[in-house]
């Protein structure tokens, strides 16, 4: 799982730094709508949004809170994977070292021995 951690920490930290980068040298305006204008930017937007749906499915499962689940969600489709990198991280260490905890969140229920 340390392993696991510290590939999420690394995906965060490159994300936030290239949202810092894109936010304060780009137009996001005028760039967006060049990727909207090419076969190969379109394809790659429907990637990532779909990415984005299926890691937000798996948060909306995991949570308790659905209210909680959808700020998540709503974060996920405006800032990405820098968000999906922070959910996972928090994630890892609420789990404290249990896989199984990591993957259900509010579903998991401790086996009893």
């Amino acid at each position: 799982m340390k392993i696991a951690k510290i590939l999420v920490l690394v995906g965060a930290l490159a994300m936030g730094l290239a949202l810092f980068h894109g936010f304060t040298k780009g137009d996001l305006q005028s760039e967006g709508a060049l990727i909207g204008s090419i076969p190969w930017g379109v394809v790659s937007l429907v990637d990532v949004y779909v990415g984005f749906f299926l890691f937000s499915g798996w948060v909306i499962y995991r949570e308790s809170n659905i209210w909680v689940a959808l700020v998540w969600v709503v974060l996920i489709m405006v800032l990405g994977n820098f968000i999906t990198s922070i959910y996972a991280l928090i994630a890892f260490f609420r789990s404290q070292g249990n896989w199984k905890k990591f993957w259900l969140g509010a579903r998991y229920v401790e086996e009893r021995k």
